[in-house]
């Protein structure tokens, strides 16, 4: 086995440790394991005959250092699973929230009269009254309808104690690729997310669009954040006089924890010079991602298939998925890459997945270099339960979700911007007043199913934020004003914009927001720093169906959960 010193020392530990290395985590359902761990697979929950059903509960416990672990755990008491659904598959995932009732400010949910009543009241979904225990699930990334019991994070509430029913049918025309779930209660979701509570979700089908992959190796790798603790927690911003200073966050990889000042990295076994498909969420609250493979410290060529849960080139043309060569791969709060790595030969003596510096602006995090990863090789390669095989090419590439996208006239321009003050974060459409969003907020946008429209998002702050929208993607088209090239001008759910300077134009990303699906009611958009979402830094959206203006005036428009009803029901 080639490896360092160091990496060689923890897996003969771990490995003599077996089965007892778990077993002193047995009665904390939100395990964190040491420093410097072999990196072990998520377990596989797979759908059959169409359908993946699952019994979560939501839990909390504490770590050694005081801080709360939050945590998805399945009826077989694994935590986080990686859930994997094919296009036009049913996921019933029933949640019961078993962390205890903690104090904490309730919000309030309003009735909201042009909604429809549901079982919870007008309003609602779920619970009324939300509390510092609440939990829903948001399935990011999946362009699923809006509505009670689907991907719906306004209304829905999900107190101590309750159970809830989710029935999320993914569309026949999903993207193959990579998605995940977390919490989204508004004001409580950084601590959620940096808590430990999310999972990856896997449309299958990959292979079909891009042949690449077909067969090979493939890990999914969950890189998470939480408030450091070593040193203790200090929230240190990111003025250039502090970029070599303790991080906003420490990280962790599929909960090993990769924390300073020593950064001790996790280990991720692998054959030597063995081709693997590596599939990251960066679920951090708050830490973004700049990611660099390097051998003996010379960085190597990463082979990008997807962004975002869409396979590069597949929604143009014929379908067939391209590949883009990279040397580092930029990753947002929220966003996923998918990209295939070729191991370390046997002369190579340190092999390192690293994440390097991002400065985010004089009012930012820090986000300094740190590996996250050491790679270990051996002839065995890693255990047979922490890697699966990509199927083989079973069919033609699927139906293009976003297809013609690229070609689209816009029928709408609009220029949103995010700013914030001492006590608020917000982003608001230009011309509106800035407010900090609140879940009785009616839309600050209005537009009709069918319409394609573009975007330009600016930031007025001295920080970076991260553009994330519900229910849709969007194609990435200009920064700053200038036409981004080719290889850049990808479709994606999440998009960086870089902070402002304080003099000359606000940097800003245009964008073409498809609004051609089936997806209509009223979702949001914010920021994916977490902190600044629960901040304020967020809006409604409402898509109304496209013949809401062919009636008659004096017969009654359906309300937007009445039509997000019967659309989903259309397209079932």
């Amino acid at each position: 086995m080639k490896t360092t010193n160091v990496s060689l020392k923890v897996f003969s530990a771990l490995t003599a440790l077996g089965l007892g290395q778990f077993s002193a985590f047995a009665q904390d359902p939100c395990v964190r394991y040491p420093q410097g761990s072999i990196v072990a697979e998520p377990e596989n929950l797979y759908s059959s005959n169409g359908v993946l059903q699952v019994d979560f509960t939501y839990q909390t416990s504490e770590n050694t250092y005081g801080q709360t672990l939050y945590c998805f755990v399945n009826s077989d008491g694994a935590q986080s699973p990686t859930l994997h659904v094919k296009p036009g598959d049913t996921l019933i995932l029933t949640l019961t929230n078993l962390v205890p009732e903690q104090p904490g400010k309730p919000g309030h949910m309003a009735d909201m009269p042009e909604m429809e009543l549901s079982t919870a009241g007008a309003g609602g979904c779920g619970a009324m009254n939300m509390t510092a225990s609440s939990v829903n699930i948001h399935y990011h990334g999946t362009n699923t309808p809006p509505i009670c019991h689907e991907d719906e994070v306004i209304r829905t509430i999900i107190n101590s104690g309750e159970t809830f029913r989710y029935e999320l049918h993914i569309p026949k025309k999903e993207p193959p690729g990579l998605y995940w779930y977390h919490p989204h209660i508004h004001g409580i979701a950084t601590a959620a997310v940096q808590g430990g509570a999310s999972g990856a979700i896997v449309v299958e089908g990959i292979e079909n669009v891009n042949p690449k992959v077909a067969g090979l190796p493939q890990r999914v790798l969950i890189v998470r954040d939480n408030p450091p603790v070593n040193p203790p927690p200090i929230h240190r911003r990111g003025g250039e006089h502090v970029l070599d200073a303790e991080p906003s966050a420490d990280l962790s990889v599929n909960y090993i924890p990769v924390g300073g000042p020593a950064y001790i990295p996790a280990v991720l076994s692998m054959k030597t010079n063995e081709k693997q498909f590596w599939r990251i969420v960066n679920s951090a609250a708050v830490t973004i991602l700049d990611l660099e493979l390097q051998y003996d410290g010379e960085k190597q060529p990463v082979e990008v298939i997807a962004l975002d849960g869409v396979p590069i080139g597949s929604q143009e043309g014929s379908g067939k998925g391209q590949s883009l060569i990279r040397t580092h791969v930029f990753i947002p709060p929220a966003g996923r890459a998918e990209f295939i790595v070729t191991g370390p030969s046997d002369q190579v003596r340190k092999a390192q997945l690293i994440t390097r510096q991002v400065f985010t602006g004089p009012g930012g995090d820090t986000n300094p270099t740190r590996p996250l990863f050491t790679i270990a090789t051996s002839e065995a390669g890693a255990a047979s339960k922490d890697v699966t095989l990509v199927p083989a090419v079973s069919g033609p590439p699927p139906a293009q979700r976003f297809a013609g996208l690229s070609n689209a006239k816009a029928g709408t321009s609009r220029t949103l911007y995010f700013s914030e003050n001492d006590r608020h974060f917000f982003i608001t459409v230009d011309g509106q007043r800035p407010r900090p969003y609140h879940m009785d907020d009616p839309p600050a946008i209005v537009t009709t199913q069918g319409s394609v429209e573009e975007w330009t998002i600016e930031n007025r702050s001295n920080e970076n934020h991260e553009f994330h929208m519900h229910q849709i993607h969007f194609l990435l088209l200009a920064r700053n004003g200038v036409r981004v090239s080719a290889e850049d001008r990808q479709i994606l759910d999440t998009v960086n914009i870089p902070f402002w300077s304080g003099t000359g134009p606000y940097p800003s990303v245009t964008v073409r927001m498809d609004f051609r699906g089936p997806d209509i009611g009223d979702f949001v958009y914010h920021c994916h720093i977490l902190d600044h979402e629960d901040g304020g830094m967020m809006a409604i959206i409402r898509v109304l169906p496209r013949d809401n203006g062919s009636s008659s005036k004096s017969s009654k428009p359906k309300s937007p959960l009445e039509a997000s009803r019967g659309a989903a029901a259309r397209i079932r």
